[in-house]
């Protein structure tokens, strides 16, 4: 139905279907995801079965079926204990359980990708599971269902992956080396050696020594690493940096006090406040070395992550256990805007999981420092209802163009298409809104539509 998600308003549809099929077939911008870089850098790489490529890598799935009872060792999802391998076995424990996903994001965006991209109209249900099954795994076999082929057919003008700081980016080197045209760009995320409470820092910092050159053995030698290693990332066509912190918090502290810190670290002798006052002081630091190299720099806030211990301790991180928690940035953020907030180099881009404060918060921020951007609705937000909701408690403050337009943030790359659409169509639908009352005239209409589908996220993410 090509009207679907749009208002069943007469006038308001009529608009929104026109300023939809202005802008459908733009090229897709995808400046921040989590789409493994190993998938481009073979050019003959195959997805394995409909279970590898669709269920296991997705915790919007399994986080679902988890809830109702369905363990993730039935879902094949890899950890301690030994986990289902008969994947049509595993994809009919899905399908008879498809129906917890009437009216969700995952289950808008399943149906679409199967539809759009494999040319499945069957309904997702038990009956057909097995039918469905084959028809995905006969698509996933032929050539022209490859990545590469994909991301031409998807019309992906740049993709960028999330890669670790101690990431040596050998597949980006791959793919540059191999004469193909696609653009896939690195980000560079140092969560792992920042974060001094995650597990397995003192071994993380140890591989940043090794892979930047720089023997690490206090606060001014660790610096200098982050450093050459993000000019590292930038050679490689990286042009942001993405930090995912569970507060907006920031403190600038002396050179003296981070390096106290950052000794206790090493000797595992960091305390929590150490921790959250050592994230809160990089973040000013990463700042600064933003204004340095022009890295646009993303802020992730307010997931409280692995909160059910008993899935992170069988199957570790990003398992479906993270939950929203509430944020405040207006405080929080002042340290760091007390020193760039005005700067005409730096721009950062803060999406959060607290949609409280879009309208008391970030929209007056973002509406008033020139350096601050409004991120999409993101993870449980990045929906029909959560968009709807953005763009009105957003726009009316900070406009459209103190956001940053749309970016899909997955690792489920066949669903990167159905994304961007529902987006177009939400944001289409908004705008015939605006129209129909008289707010804007359809002029104005086609232009914000297309800003907000492609042109505000390439301008954002400096990707022209």
């Amino acid at each position: 139905m090509d009207a679907r998600y749009l208002s069943p308003d007469p006038a308001q549809r009529t608009i929104a279907l026109n300023l939809y099929h202005q802008v459908k077939n733009l090229p897709l911008i995808c400046p921040h995801g989590h789409v493994d870089p190993r998938l481009f850098a073979d050019a003959d790489y195959r997805f394995g079965t409909p279970v590898d490529l669709l269920i296991i890598p997705d915790h919007y799935i399994f986080r679902m079926l988890y809830s109702q009872g369905i363990s993730l060792e039935l879902l094949g999802v890899p950890g301690k204990n030994v986990a289902e391998t008969d994947h049509r076995k595993i994809w009919q424990t899905v399908c008879d359980h498809w129906y917890l996903f009437r009216g969700t994001p995952t289950g808008i965006w399943l149906r679409d990708e199967l539809r759009d991209v494999f040319g499945i109209t069957q309904k997702i249900n038990g009956v057909n599971a097995q039918d469905i099954y084959g028809a995905i795994a006969a698509k996933l076999a032929d050539p022209a269902f490859s990545p590469r082929q994909l991301f031409e057919r998807f019309n992906i003008e740049v993709l960028a992956t999330t890669d670790a700081a101690t990431d040596r980016l050998i597949d980006h080197q791959t793919i540059q080396q191999s004469g193909w045209q696609g653009r896939i760009i690195p980000t560079f995320r140092p969560d792992a050696v920042v974060n001094i409470d995650t597990e397995g820092w003192n071994e993380n910092i140890q591989q940043l020594s090794a892979v930047s050159g720089i023997s690490i053995v206090d606060y001014r030698s660790y610096i200098a690493a982050l450093e050459q290693r993000r000019a590292f990332f930038k050679s490689m066509g990286a042009t942001a940096t993405d930090h995912a912190v569970q507060t907006a918090y920031t403190e600038h502290l002396s050179q003296s006090e981070a390096d106290a810190i950052f000794r206790q670290a090493l000797k595992g002798e960091a305390t929590p406040d150490n921790a959250q006052r050592f994230t809160g002081h990089m973040l000013i630091e990463m700042a600064r070395m933003s204004v340095e190299d022009g890295l646009v720099m993303q802020m992730h806030i307010g997931s409280y992550r692995n909160h059910n211990p008993l899935i992170f301790e069988n199957f570790g991180r990003d398992k479906g256990a993270d939950i929203p928690i509430t944020s405040e940035f207006t405080r929080n953020l002042k340290p760091l805007l007390d020193l760039f907030g005005n700067h005409s180099n730096l721009t950062i881009v803060l999406f959060t999981l607290d949609e409280t404060v879009y309208s008391r918060e970030l929209a007056p921020l973002a509406g008033h420092y020139p350096v601050l951007r409004i991120g999409p609705p993101w993870w449980f937000f990045d929906s029909l209802n959560g968009m709807r909701r953005f763009f009105d408690t957003v726009m009316e403050t900070a406009g459209i163009y103190n956001t940053a337009g749309f970016n899909d943030d997955t690792r489920a790359y066949p669903s990167i298409p159905a994304r961007h659409d529902v987006w177009r169509r939400a944001s289409a639908d908004w705008l015939a809104g605006l129209v129909v009352r008289g707010i804007i005239d359809e002029e104005d209409a086609s232009e914000m539509a297309a800003d907000m589908a492609y042109r505000l996220a390439k301008q954002t993410y400096k990707l022209g």
